[in-house]
């Protein structure tokens, strides 16, 4: 089954426990984001302390819930144009709102989860899988039918294998 629009917003919204992401690509070309990389190119940088955002009041929320909202994303050294962007307009301000981001990067040894495509896993029950064009433009999601357990085993060795974003930065 794929996912769009209203279904693929009802899973965040149905969110129980935890939503779970795992990164593997350098670029994602997202449109909505077009502005924003321009901005990013011609220097302007937010303050990830001060900056609020639909998604980082969504943070707050679900934290004080007691929900989880958490990702990996499995990289190598020197980083692409995307991923330093990425670093400084989303995963900065939202580990600070209270997601879990965490970095794994794998840059001169092996990767524990080579082969593993990008996905969403919902209360380790409900896995989402991400597809992209070789070049990250996203061209669907699909409702993953079969047993989620190895990807519950995915989210282990990832979280496991990684490092808090927040120290990856400072080292």
């Amino acid at each position: 089954m794929l996912l769009d629009g209203d279904e693929w917003r009802a899973r965040f919204r149905g969110i129980e426990a935890e939503a779970w992401r795992l990164e593997t690509l350098p670029q994602y070309l997202v449109p909505q984001e077009a502005e924003e990389i321009e901005a990013f190119r011609a220097g302007k940088r937010i303050d990830p302390r001060t900056y609020s955002s639909s998604y980082t009041e969504d943070l707050k929320r679900l934290r004080a819930e007691g929900k989880r909202k958490g990702r990996v994303h499995v990289l190598t050294q020197p980083l692409s144009e995307y991923l330093r962007f990425e670093f400084s307009r989303y995963y900065g301000p939202h580990a600070l709102a209270g997601e879990d981001v965490r970095i794994l990067d794998v840059t001169g040894r092996g990767n524990p989860l080579q082969g593993v495509q990008d996905f969403w896993l919902f209360d380790r029950s409900t896995v989402v899988l991400m597809h992209y064009e070789s070049d990250g433009t996203q061209v669907g999601r699909e409702l993953y039918e079969g047993d989620p357990a190895p990807f519950v085993e995915y989210q282990r060795i990832a979280e496991a294998a990684a490092v808090p974003f927040l120290e990856y930065v400072k080292e």
